[in-house]
């Protein structure tokens, strides 16, 4: 069976498949265009899918039938159409767990970030813009004892809630399509609706899977229900936030500050007028950019595929269902 790494991932990952007995082809150069990609895709048996840039969808199914199976190098799976995998019993691989803990120490960073104006600070540090002491310039806020809101409380969210609670005793509510009785037993987590979600959250942060009905689901009808002291929070994927709506909401003090490591689009332009601002932190999207997180995303990624190779059921599957046809 033959496998295309859009990308060069950690070595672990590559030598499994090789040792499985898989042909592994990857590219020379990595920025690859749509017909590049398509031409290496139908080509290949399996596509070990790293980034989101490319689209999943039946144009791609059609264009490429061989494909049989689809190992993504994520958590997410919002660039495939799964109604269209599904039909074409094709089973969908992502790598669920293994970046859970490295994802929200990002988020956790971002909420300290922005409620310290950190970032903000350290660009001043840089300019040789250090100033005397001033009393009252660019404060920040504390988060001791204050309500943590997370939208999407599974495996990330639960890590960052965690992580809250232990260093600032914070109270935990969180909105999901389902309760978690576990986060509700162990973190005393209270299910809230979504509108008490970001009405009561002195920080909110999201860690749901993104569909497209939750387009800019957070705007500026949102942002004006929520305190005015409000950090909010995105790891999960930048079609969440409207970005111009929440540069209005926080000039206007509508809320208090910003973390993003997703943004909409992505990258974010250097021109992009939230990068001025004391109270917003903005990076790169490296949620899972720890040497152990990339390694066992490797590992889960090149697992499914080898798992498939052998005509068994992939290990982390995004469609289960897939296997009930």
């Amino acid at each position: 069976m033959k496998v295309f790494i859009n990308k060069r991932i950690p070595e672990a990952g590559i030598q499994m498949l090789k040792e499985a007995g898989l042909e592994v082809f990857i590219p020379e150069h990595e920025n690859l265009s749509h017909e590049e990609w398509l031409i290496y895709c139908q080509n290949n048996d399996a596509v070990l899918s790293v980034g989101g840039e490319f689209k999943y969808d039946q144009d791609f199914f059609d264009q490429c039938p061989n494909i049989k199976t689809i190992a993504l190098y994520s958590v997410g799976f919002d660039h495939v159409d799964m109604k269209e995998a599904n039909r074409r019993h094709i089973p969908i691989g992502n790598t669920p767990d293994v970046l859970s803990k490295a994802t929200s120490d990002v988020a956790f960073l971002l909420m300290q970030s922005v409620a310290r104006r950190a970032s903000y600070n350290f660009q001043k540090v840089k300019d040789g813009n250090w100033g005397d002491f001033d009393p009252l310039h660019a404060l920040g806020q504390e988060l001791y004892g204050k309500t943590l809101g997370v939208l999407g409380l599974g495996r990330i969210g639960f890590e960052m809630a965690k992580k809250s609670q232990k260093a600032f005793d914070m109270k935990i509510i969180y909105h999901n399509r389902h309760q978690n009785e576990e986060a509700e037993k162990e973190l005393n987590a209270t299910y809230v609706s979504f509108d008490e979600l970001i009405a009561q959250s002195d920080v909110l942060s999201v860690h749901a899977n993104f569909t497209p009905e939750q387009k800019d689901l957070f705007n500026g009808p949102v942002f004006e229900k929520m305190k005015s002291n409000a950090i909010f929070i995105n790891t999960a994927r930048g079609g969440f936030q409207n970005e111009k709506e929440l540069y209005e909401a926080l000039v206007s003090k509508q809320i208090w500050g910003a973390g993003l490591d997703v943004t909409n689009p992505e990258p974010m332009s250097k021109n992009s007028p939230l990068l001025e601002l004391s109270n917003v932190c903005v990076l790169p999207h490296i949620g899972s950019a720890t040497i152990e997180a990339r390694t066992g995303m490797a590992q889960i990624a090149a697992g499914n595929i080898i798992a498939f190779s052998k005509g068994e059921k992939l290990p982390y599957c995004a469609n289960p269902e897939v296997y009930q046809n």
